[in-house]
């Protein structure tokens, strides 16, 4: 297996056979002008980079080792390291920015961009966007490009982070837009995950196998951990690590109620390899410790 890294901008664009950047660390690229004659199929490509990608294209995208269809054209992101190996596409119309992490880093506005949980979607949970959106987007695009092409000043990485910002804004809101219009999808994935979260913790070798973790379910159901979770708050208010300790306090309470047993066993049992963090946590969660919530029988 060949994995070929890209860590810079100019890197990307010398590997793209385009021109020269214009910015040391941010780059907007029109997709149909990139040369992908050179490419090998069965390469994979890790990019130092973030990226914003509109695409519409004629055959497929492969994110690590599946293929996706890009045909409707769809909106995806991708924070640093993420491997890619787009050596089947063909015909790529839209466009993409290239985003050096040091460029967000240097502020505090910056920053808080990384914390966008869909650059941690997988590819098939891409965003779909109208064409009105796509006309929003490509509008915050502009000033980008604008910022980007003309001479740097004190304002810029202020302005460019500022346009940024507000695309990735529009970006979460037509998320919300894409979760609400497929709720059958979204109500069988809620479904799904409750009927697996109490197979889960009805097992009884949980210290064996440990508490389970956000990224358990997410694979259970063949998502992203941040997709699953962004999915779940939307519909029912309360993250996957909220669920998950919910069920756990549920399963606690019951056996803390029916049984005589020690509370450093009911730990064992519900996963713990240490009592203190279960009475932590059961504390957090009900206002009392275990012991004392026993006691209220």
């Amino acid at each position: 297996m060949e994995y070929i890294d890209i860590k810079s901008i100019s890197e990307l664009l010398s590997f793209f056979h385009y021109e020269k950047p214009v910015h040391p660390l941010i780059a907007v690229v029109d997709l149909s002008k990139v040369d992908r004659s050179h490419r090998k199929e069965g390469v994979f490509y890790r990019l130092d980079l973030y990226s914003i990608a509109c695409k519409k294209i004629e055959g497929s995208f492969k994110y690590g080792r599946t293929d996706y269809d890009f045909s409707e054209g769809s909106l995806m992101f991708t924070a640093p390291n993420q491997v890619l190996s787009p050596g089947l596409e063909n015909k790529v119309q839209g466009w993409a920015i290239y985003i050096h992490p040091n460029f967000l880093y240097a502020t505090e506005k910056g920053v808080k961009l990384t914390e966008y949980s869909f650059f941690g979607y997988d590819t098939h949970e891409s965003l779909h966007i109208s064409e009105a959106e796509k006309d929003i987007l490509e509008n915050c695009l502009a000033n980008i490009t604008r910022e980007i092409s003309i001479n740097l000043d004190a304002h810029s990485q202020n302005l460019i982070v500022t346009n940024l910002d507000l695309l990735l804004s529009y970006c979460s809101r037509f998320y919300d837009r894409q979760f609400l219009s497929r709720a059958k999808a979204s109500n069988d994935v809620v479904e799904a995950f409750d009927r697996i979260l109490s197979e889960y913790f009805s097992k009884t070798n949980l210290i064996e196998v440990g508490l389970p973790t956000v990224k358990y379910f997410a694979s259970q159901l063949n998502l992203s951990a941040n997709y699953l979770t962004d999915l779940l708050t939307k519909y029912t208010g309360k993250s996957t690590n909220e669920h998950i300790h919910l069920k756990l306090i549920d399963k606690a309470k019951s056996l803390l109620w029916s049984t005589d047993r020690p509370i450093s066993s009911i730990a064992y049992d519900l996963g713990f390899e240490h009592p203190s963090h279960f009475t932590k946590l059961f504390r957090n969660k009900t206002g009392y410790s275990p012991r004392e919530f026993r006691q209220l029988n």
